[in-house]
């Protein structure tokens, strides 16, 4: 029998579904999150929302050299995965708040 009976269970249960519904707020919160991830000085800028979507990207002309396409692919990634690190420390900063740091599997 569980410990505290038939009463014990139904606090329980209603822990867990305040806890999933808290879940469930934050996740969504967080889909709606923009941050921002910068390369080359501030001369690559990009946008990305917490479903690590790219959002905004906006290139200083001045980074823009036709003899160095690479350097500029390069600062777009930089930035870009900025961004993307932000939004994932982020997710795990707030869903640790609800899970007391516990890792549940499939939830980050």
């Amino acid at each position: 029998m569980f410990p505290g009976g038939k009463k014990g269970m139904q606090d329980l249960m209603k822990q867990a579904k305040k806890m999933q519904d808290e879940m469930m707020k934050t996740q969504e919160e967080l889909a709606n999150k923009i941050v921002e991830g910068t390369s080359g000085g501030g001369m690559i800028k990009v946008q990305m929302n917490g479903k690590n979507q790219l959002i905004s990207l906006n290139i200083d002309k001045e980074v823009v050299d036709p003899d160095d396409i690479e350097m500029l692919e390069d600062l777009i990634i930089a930035a870009v995965n900025e961004a993307h690190d932000k939004i994932a420390k982020s997710s795990e900063e707030e869903m640790g708040k609800l899970t007391g740091g516990m890792k549940i599997p499939g939830m980050f």
